[in-house]
């Protein structure tokens, strides 16, 4: 098979919950034990970092690999959904895995693997632990794919876990409240090994603070550390004034970069005190000093290839893309666009049927043009049904059968002066980045 013939069979044979939603999620983790024995444990030939939560698990795993990066490490990072190209989800020093090495996997393990009956997950997770082993990296930042506790990443043992927030997202399968979102979540909290949580709440924070007694893990709530003082808008992206990493550029621009800052120089803090920030890997006479910790913050996207946050994909007129998909990404999303200065805001807009579409429709500007559109995938929302749901509180746009249609009709409708943006889902701004830009 060729690499395009290869993603396919990954995509349509195995059953994906991205694109199938319900019936392509599979609970437990006997498939992922399998395939870990078949593949001798590949996960346990390197250091792994855990990264869990509702929203910015993303930022902070790209973030933390950069760093990690820049300290002198050979770094896995896993994370998912792709935007663009399946081969996005599992890179090594911010290089994507090889086409080469996605095929021969494929091709040589399907004879064991399609008798499981695998998801897509659960197979693209032992490809990244198997070629990471291979690659001989010295650290992994694993991103969760859903939940935490069942998750198929849970099989590894990290030096440290992060969990980043608890919001209502994926609730048919999490829980319905906030108390049982956190304990899925706090599934990756292993024992003895240290956990540092972003955001809390009443609620979840009582969660995490059992699941960590019941563990003896250490752990370290994020927004009582303060490790952030302030923050404002920087000519490229955000200046943040910390109180041990001194000034920080952070190329991801957003309101919301500023919670996971906080915890991502708390992860790094907790790195540190594990002897792996400090002396440097490659060389151990070199000190790794706060140098490396605001190049990581400057240049993340550059040296891991994130996309997709506040990423301004063109100038005149400002058009902005960003993948924040549920009510509590939203809720910081809604204030960065109200802070938008233009002459008119031209948005648009897709979501998947399973979220929460009603509370993110309410947090959008009223006084926007929007064109209501949906992505090419089996969950996306009918742009009709958006449209119908958002007139009723007030949004007043046209709808449009595919992204680049709504991309189009919204560039041509805008002036230099005004400003577009792209998102609701991720799987919008995978189809603009990889259609329209």
């Amino acid at each position: 098979m060729t690499y395009q013939e290869t993603c396919e069979y990954l995509f349509s044979q195995l059953p994906m919950f991205e694109r199938q939603g319900a019936s392509g999620y599979k609970e437990g983790l006997d498939n992922s034990h399998a395939l870990d024995n078949h593949f001798d444990h590949p996960h346990q030939k390197f250091t792994t970092i855990h990264v869990a939560g509702t929203n910015g698990k993303g930022s902070c795993a790209h973030t933390l690999s950069a760093i990690l990066q820049l300290c002198g490490y050979k770094v896995g990072l896993y994370t998912s959904p792709h935007l663009v190209d399946f081969s996005e989800r599992i890179r090594v020093n911010g290089q994507p895995i090889s086409e080469e090495y996605v095929t021969e996997f494929v091709e040589n393990e399907k004879s064991f693997f399609e008798p499981l009956h695998p998801s897509f997950f659960e197979i693209t997770t032992a490809m990244a632990f198997k070629y990471f082993a291979d690659m001989n990296v010295d650290i992994a930042v694993i991103e969760v794919g859903l939940g935490g506790r069942l998750d198929c990443t849970n099989i590894i043992t990290p030096i440290l876990s992060v969990i980043t927030n608890i919001g209502f997202d994926h609730t048919q399968f999490l829980g319905t409240s906030l108390e049982q979102i956190a304990m899925e979540k706090a599934g990756i909290i292993k024992k003895n090994v240290p956990v540092v949580i972003g955001e809390t709440t009443p609620e979840t924070r009582a969660v995490f603070e059992a699941v960590a007694a019941e563990n003896q893990a250490p752990i370290t709530f994020a927004e009582d550390q303060k490790e952030l003082i302030s923050a404002s808008q920087a000519a490229n992206g955000y200046e943040y004034h910390t109180r041990h990493f001194g000034i920080l550029t952070g190329e991801l621009a957003g309101t919301y970069q500023e919670k996971n800052t906080n915890t991502i120089l708390c992860a790094v803090q907790q790195l540190e005190a594990l002897g792996y920030m400090h002396p440097c890997a490659s060389d151990p006479y070199k000190p790794c000093m706060n140098r490396e910790v605001r190049r990581g913050f400057k240049h993340v996207c550059t040296l891991t290839g994130l996309k997709g946050r506040w990423q301004k994909v063109n100038e005149a007129p400002l058009t902005i893309c960003d993948t924040g998909h549920n009510v509590a990404g939203w809720q910081y999303l809604s204030q960065q666009l109200n802070a938008v200065r233009c002459d008119h805001m031209h948005i648009v807009f897709g979501m998947v049927d399973d979220k929460d579409v009603q509370g993110v429709l309410e947090l959008l500007p009223k006084n926007a043009t929007y064109y209501f559109t949906k992505a090419n995938n089996k969950r996306a929302l009918s742009e009709n049904v958006i449209k119908v749901y958002a007139q009723g509180i007030g949004l007043n746009g046209e709808s449009y059968p595919d992204v680049k249609t709504a991309y189009n009709a919204a560039k041509s409708a805008a002036s230099n002066n005004d400003f577009v943006f792209v998102g609701g889902s991720s799987y919008i701004v995978a189809e603009l980045l990889k259609n329209c830009i």
